[in-house]
Parts: C-alpha cells; sequence; structure tokens
C-alpha cells in the first residue's frame, strides 16, 4: 500500500505507520503540516484493509464539514493517494462513506451531546482527526465503544494544546498505562514541503500559537496575549492613501464600552487600523440607546479623514460593518436605518486572536496613533492562566472592547487579506 502513495514518506512517516498497527490507541501530534495527517490516514488505510467484519468503522471530527475538509477531501486526492483515492466514495453532506469497499460512519463531535451518536455502539476502528477539539466525555466514550476485542484500534491526530490538557495529562503522559503510543512531528518531517511555504507558516503563527503550532510545544497560555505588539513598530502617526475601506468591526455595549474600528488596505498593501469611535458610559455618566450608538458610528465615519487624498476629503464607506454578533438589536437598528454592508461578525475567539497575531507578527497590521482605545488595551490583553490550568485557552474578560472589535474586522475578512502575507514575503525577500 506504501508503495501506491505518490508523495516522498518521511522516516517519521514510514516509523509512525509500521509501528502503529500493533497500537490499541495511536497519536500523530506536533506542528501544522508536518506530514502527521498522511502518515495517520495512511495507517488508517493499512488497518481498514484487515478490520475485522464485525463492528463498525467510525471517523471523528468536530463537524462533518471538518471531515469532509480535513479526511475525505484529502483521501481522495490522486496526487496524494495515487490510485488508492478511487477506492474512496462519499457525497458531500452524507453521513457515510465507502473507503475500500468497508462503510464508514461520519460523527461530529462539537460537543458532549455527540457521545449519544456512538452509545452502544460496537466499534472496530476509529480515527479522530484533532484530538484536542473533541470533548473528554465523548473521547472516553469511543473508547467504551473499542470492543472487538484486541483488533480494536484507534487512530488520532492533532496539533498540541496546553500543558494540563486531558489529552496529555491523562493520555500521552500515560502512555504505557493507557497503551497510547505517540509520533511527535516537526515542519522537518514532510519533505513535500517547499520552502517558501515553510517560510510563510513560521511567519503567519505567532506567539503562543508558534510555539504550539510551529515548535509542536504543549505550553501554556500565559501572559500577553499579543505579546508580538511593539509600539515602535505597529504605531504610526502618518497614513498611506487608501487602496480599500475594507470594514469597521463593532463590539457593542452600553454598561460597558463601545467601540468601533475601521480597518483600510494602505498603497503600500498594509493593514492599518485608521480609526476609532468608542463611547464609554461610565466616564461619559450617560448610557446612549441603539439610535443614538448607530448616529455616532455613521457621523463618525462621515468625518474620517481620508489620508493621501487633495485637500481634506473627508467621509468613508466601508465594505463591510461586522458587528458583535450577539448584539442583535443593534444590528436592527442599522438595517432599519439602511445602512449598508452589517453582518455579524464571526465570533470563534481564538481563531480570531491567532488572526490578530498573525497580522501583527507578520508586520502586515499598523495602528494609527489616534486609536487611543485599542492602543490602550492590546498591551494589557492577557491570557486567564487559571483557565490554562483547567486546559482552557481564554482571555481574561477585561479592558477588551477596542481589542474585540479589531479582532471582528480582522478575522472576518481573513480571506481577504492573506494574499498580503505573500506579497511581504516577496518584498522581503527582494529586499
Amino acid at each position: 500500500m506504501l508503495r501506491d502513495v505518490p508523495l516522498p514518506l518521511s522516516p517519521a512517516q514510514i516509523r509512525s505507520i509500521v509501528e502503529s498497527q500493533d497500537a490499541p490507541i495511536a497519536l500523530w501530534s506536533g506542528a501544522v503540516s508536518s506530514g502527521k495527517t498522511i502518515g495517520s490516514l495512511l495507517a488508517f488505510l493499512m488497518r481498514l484493509a484487515v478490520a475485522p467484519d464485525h463492528g463498525l468503522i467510525v471517523i471523528v471530527g468536530r463537524t462533518l464539514q471538518t471531515i469532509e475538509r480535513n479526511i475525505i477531501d484529502p483521501l481522495q486526492a490522486t496526487h496524494l493517494f495515487g490510485p488508492l483515492a478511487k477506492h474512496v466514495v462519499h457525497t458531500n453532506g452524507s453521513t457515510q462513506a465507502v473507503i475500500l469497499g468497508r462503510t464508514v460512519h461520519l460523527v461530529g463531535a462539537s460537543d458532549a451531546r455527540a457521545e449519544g451518536r456512538i452509545r452502544g455502539s460496537t466499534i472496530a476502528l476509529a480515527y479522530v482527526d484533532e484530538a484536542t477539539l473533541v470533548p473528554h466525555s465523548f473521547w472516553m466514550m469511543l473508547l467504551s465503544r473499542l470492543r472487538v476485542g484486541s483488533e480494536s484500534r484507534l487512530l488520532a491526530t492533532t496539533n498540541p494544546d496546553g500543558p494540563f490538557h486531558w489529552l496529555r495529562k491523562d493520555f500521552i503522559l500515560r502512555g504505557a498505562e493507557v497503551g497510547l503510543r505517540n509520533w511527535h512531528f516537526t515542519l522537518d518531517d514532510n519533505p513535500s514541503l517547499d520552502p517558501g511555504f515553510v517560510a510563510r507558516l513560521k511567519a503567519q503563527y505567532v506567539g503562543l500559537w508558534y510555539r504550539r503550532f510551529i515548535l509542536g510545544e504543549w505550553c501554556l497560555a500565559s501572559g500577553a496575549v499579543y505579546d508580538m505588539f511593539d509600539e515602535h513598530r505597529h504605531v504610526v502617526d502618518l497614513l498611506p492613501y487608501m487602496r480599500r475601506w475594507t470594514a469597521v468591526g463593532i463590539d457593542y455595549g452600553t454598561v460597558n464600552p463601545f467601540s468601533a474600528v475601521l480597518i483600510g488596505q494602505g498603497e503600500d498593501d498594509h493593514l492599518y487600523a485608521v480609526s476609532e469611535y468608542r463611547h464609554d458610559s461610565k466616564r461619559a455618566l450617560r448610557q446612549l440607546t441603539d439610535a443614538q450608538y448607530s448616529l455616532g458610528v455613521r457621523q463618525w465615519l462621515a468625518d474620517v479623514r481620508r489620508p493621501g487624498e487633495q485637500g481634506s476629503a473627508r467621509g468613508v464607506r466601508p465594505e463591510w460593518i461586522f458587528v458583535d454578533p450577539s448584539a442583535a438589536s443593534f444590528m436592527n437598528q442599522l438595517w432599519t436605518e439602511h445602512v449598508p454592508g452589517i453582518a455579524p461578525a464571526v465570533n470563534d475567539v481564538l481563531d480570531g486572536i491567532r488572526s490578530v497575531g498573525v497580522a501583527l507578527g507578520s508586520g502586515l497590521l499598523r495602528i494609527h496613533r489616534s486609536c487611543e482605545g485599542l492602543l490602550g488595551e492590546l498591551p494589557g490583553y492577557a491570557w486567564d492562566e487559571k483557565a490554562a490550568e483547567r486546559g482552557e485557552d481564554k482571555p481574561l474578560k477585561l479592558d477588551d472592547h477596542s481589542a474585540d472589535a479589531l479582532r471582528y474586522a480582522l478575522h472576518s475578512t481573513a480571506h481577504e487579506w492573506r494574499y498580503l502575507l505573500d506579497h511581504q514575503e516577496v518584498n522581503r525577500a527582494a529586499a
């Protein structure tokens, strides 16, 4: 089967594939794009070929969509798996696939209720994508369902998380006791990576994410969230001409501060936090209504100076205005007033923090000095160390309103600006 794969395999991948065949629980962990998924999927196909006829075969992921994207799509790619790919049959949206002639059940496990989907089942072979994202209760239920004697196998992949995560504490560190073998992968273990791609990956992950996803460390979320922020590097007094007025991010507050941050793309292909609107009811001794906030935001945008244009040109119309998704009444107010481009922000906190961290760490994002609320919050925006000790990555909910507004604007448009990172890499190489 290994001879059918067109990609070169590293010694680490081959070793893990061979050694995993006899392991009750086999785990591939480490850096992103380090070859662990290819190695684990080949091991899964080899186990599937000899799996007993009695007992279910399951592939588990956070959602059905992530299973299709991370597992099924690669398995169907001939440039990855050669002639084996034609033996993977699946219709998008279906909770079943046929792989090497065997029916495989696709199980989404986004919360503890997912354990009901496998309760009562007898499972012969299971593959888990991104095991740290699977609820602990589901993992334990899955282990209890592997009851085809010594023939049952569980294969899983993961990127590292915090050092107190249950997967590390209860399984990796107790591997010999619980029957788990763990193979740690780095970027050097993937022989198919282009050096330029490796350089881009290293530029795109910073701080906590660099340690986990590039170095493969199981490290604690501690200290400043944006530890790469440097006033001398990131704060500017002068702005270039803006090619695009990309987005406004709005964090809604009545008792807490209300903050809006405007993002533009400069002619130098950097992103800029150009201006900020902020109302702190505690300082102003006055709370505003949705209508008053709407008026305030519209007047602010109408008064924003457009840099790089002749005279004192003012007034911008951003392509998008992303609002805190919990602020339904405020969004309704904006829609009622026919304000264009209104949408709920993408509020995946950790992924959003990572997007902001990428923009800051790469030097892509710069912040105008007038954004006083944002500049006041970023240096003190910190991880909750008590949550980290429980195995959770959470920032402290303290003085984070402008930081959240920035996250809404950047993360909701990340698909539109990530290509600028490649431009930066080219410019650095040419310098």
